[in-house]
């Protein structure tokens, strides 16, 4: 049995292992089925209910402006009012189309490209001066326009879309508009090989990144850009550089650029960011060795809680980890001073990256915006050994840690990974709650309770209130087919705080979901109390009501708590609390068990394998010696064998070993060793 103990003392102690690094992490305290949520209003881009559409949209952008809400399809712009929403189905007031022309589609077919590609995605969306900038594929020839709010009306001619829009409708890009001045992170070229940070359109200079140098970037995903201070904020994942002693990793960055940058000298960086610099993010499970979430999907924006300045992410991990993902926040001002930190720095293509000593930073310090009045106004004027040096040096040695040192949501999900978000900072009838709202890959919506720890840092005791399923399907109305399903993907959550309601963007609809669904406890005290919502509360007339901000009703809540021990069972209803996980949630915990079980069941069989060869082995050399002492009897009794130290006879199939004379005389002593021999192996 000493051979089974290693096996089964590996699997014992992977289990512990598995149980102390993934903790069980509670379910919903109320699930809401995709029943419910079909009864939701949606956007099927139909201006009345009588029309039919036959083309599936193609949404790419979502942008709310006040009471309107604008979405940028493919090859049609619409604008829809929030305001006159009724029924099952919301409508467009006004529609653009924008499609390419024959001969912009004719190049790109000759390119190879499907037919379905050489569209005009419209890839960037945003408010511009009253009307609207809008930039599109164009079938693998970028444009951008102005267009008005109000009527849809181009104004102007259209411009260049090169490095404000990308080529190909699959690929990620950020755009915003800051002091009158377009940024934009995407890429410049039908292959999608040079990746760049530009600025535009407004009174400063054009400017741009590095081109072709993977310091700076390195297969970057864009995911979003913030303007804070001085600065334009860019998050994106990139490919690490400095990790290569392994192979390919990704890593999620955050990256900042002068607003008032002008560029480099006539020498070094001229036309370029003379400010650019970037730093890791870290959203990790502390522990002997941290567990890292690297793939960054989306970001909020900066947001002012209990006194800071702060920014949420999303992040999971790879699709060849354990499938995870959280939410970590990130203090702004915490972030701007990694900026202020050492620089890395590889000394040889052979080396590891190191930190630049600080006697070796020149002066002023790179990557510094010029001020006004100070000795450099203008970044034209840096030192050239200063510019050198920041165009070699992008990257910072210290990586950006999150709020707390851990995240502030962990779910562990096999199904899908969360990749979108949006906080309600005043949520409840006092506008003093925090609600976080997380979308999924599948359109599933995971609604958060964020609970802040006494010195504001890190939320650790959130309480995940609700689960709304809405999967990866849903009925298309008015085609023709109400039976028809198809495969959704979320693409944006965005709050309406005037109607309290939610708007999710997937490529073929959009959907208005109400923050809360108070109305499911309507006849149950219990269940309103229990379901800790801070948009809920008992009212005097016995229902759970909606309590809208700035509400003057008395109400009953336990946001804190939940505490109903003091309220009796609601008979004949039905509860909508669970404890389970709902159907297509694999906890991490039993993937690890399972594959750590795998791993110790076929190790304690090879095992048991072993020995039953081994044994078989030396039964068969037992019976060989038999049959080898039979003979050499036989020829003693013909007086064929020698004195002193005669061998016997060893057959050309045999495995016996040698034996000496005084062996083969006394066979049972010749049994009882091979018999002695096998009990040891056994």
């Amino acid at each position: 049995m000493s051979t089974l103990a290693p096996p089964f003392f590996l699997l014992f102690w992977l289990l512990r292992l598995a149980s102390t690094a993934f903790p069980e992490e509670p379910g919903p305290l109320n699930f809401i089925s995709i029943e419910v949520v079909h009864r939701y209003p949606v956007f099927l881009g139909r201006p009345h209910r009588s029309s039919l559409r036959q083309e599936p949209l193609h949404i790419q952008r979502v942008l709310k402006v006040n009471r309107t809400l604008y979405i940028g399809a493919r090859d049609d712009l619409f604008r829809l009012e929030l305001d006159n929403v009724a029924g099952d189905e919301m409508f467009y007031s006004k529609k653009r189309t924008w499609e390419s022309n024959k001969n912009d589609i004719r190049t790109c077919r000759m390119k190879g490209k499907h037919e379905d590609e050489c569209r005009n995605f419209m890839k960037v969306l945003l408010s511009r001066q009253g009307g609207l900038f809008v930039c599109g594929t164009n079938a693998f020839n970028p444009l951008c326009a102005n267009y008005t709010g109000d009527t849809l009306e181009m104004v102007g001619e259209t411009v260049s879309g090169m490095a404000r829009c990308p080529y190909d409708p699959k690929h990620a890009n950020v755009a915003l508009f800051a002091e009158g001045n377009l940024f934009t992170a995407t890429v410049t070229d039908f292959l999608a090989i040079d990746a760049v940070i530009y600025r535009s359109l407004g009174d400063s200079p054009a400017l741009r990144t590095v081109k072709h140098d993977s310091k700076w970037f390195r297969e970057p995903y864009f995911v979003s850009s913030v303007e804070w201070g001085p600065h334009i904020y860019f998050f994106f994942r990139e490919m690490a550089m400095e990790l290569n002693y392994l192979e390919k990793v990704q890593v999620s960055r955050v990256s900042r650029v002068c607003k008032g940058d002008l560029g480099g000298s006539q020498r070094v960086l001229e036309k370029q960011w003379t400010s650019f610099l970037k730093a890791r993010l870290n959203c990790s499970v502390p522990g002997d060795s941290h567990f890292y979430f690297n793939l960054l999907h989306s970001t909020s924006p900066v947001i002012r809680m209990h006194g800071r300045d702060i920014i949420l992410g999303v992040f999971s991990t790879p699709a060849n980890s354990i499938p995870g993902s959280a939410v970590c926040a990130f203090d702004m001002e915490q972030l701007a001073g990694v900026f202020d930190g050492r620089f890395k720095e590889q000394k040889s293509p052979e080396s590891i990256w190191t930190p630049v000593p600080d006697e070796l930073v020149p002066k002023p310090r790179p990557g510094g915006c010029a001020v006004q009045g100070s000795r450099f106004n203008s970044s034209n004027g840096f030192p050239d050994e200063m510019l050198n040096f920041v165009k070699t040096h992008p990257l910072m040695d210290e990586a950006v840690p999150s709020l707390g040192q851990r995240p502030w949501i962990v779910r562990t999900m096999v199904r899908y990974q969360l990749n979108k978000m949006v906080m309600d900072t005043e949520a409840g009838p006092y506008r003093n709650r925090t609600v976080l709202f997380l979308g999924s890959s599948r359109g599933t919506i995971l609604k958060f309770l964020i609970v802040p720890n006494r010195d504001n840092t890190v939320s650790s005791s959130n309480v995940f209130l609700e689960e709304l399923e809405d999967g990866p399907r849903h009925h298309r109305r008015g085609n023709g087919n109400t039976s028809q399903i198809e495969l959704l993907k979320l693409l944006s959550l965005t709050l309406d705080w005037v109607s309290q309601s939610l708007l999710l963007a997937f490529p073929s609809c959009v959907v208005r979901v109400p923050v809360a669904r108070c109305q499911l406890y309507s006849r149950c005290m219990k269940n309103c109390i229990a379901s800790r919502d801070p948009y809920c509360g008992w009212t005097r007339g016995s229902t759970c009501s909606f309590l809208r901000p700035g509400t003057r009703l008395p109400f009953e809540q336990d946001i804190e708590h939940g505490n109903v021990s003091h309220l009796g069972d609601c008979d004949g209803l039905l509860q909508e609390s669970f404890i389970d996980e709902p159907d297509g949630l694999v906890s991490v915990n039993l993937l690890v068990v399972s594959a750590v079980s795998a791993f110790a069941t076929g190790a304690v069989l090879s095992g048991l394998a072993v020995c039953w060869i081994m044994s078989h082995r030396h039964r068969t050399r037992g019976a060989g010696a038999n049959r080898s002492r039979k003979g050499d009897k036989e020829q003693n009794m013909l007086g064929q064998g020698r004195s002193g130290s005669v061998m016997s006879v060893t057959r050309t199939s045999g495995s016996e070993r040698p034996r000496s004379h005084s062996q083969a005389d006394n066979p049972r002593s010749g049994g009882n060793s091979e018999r002695q021999s096998e009990g040891t192996v056994v």
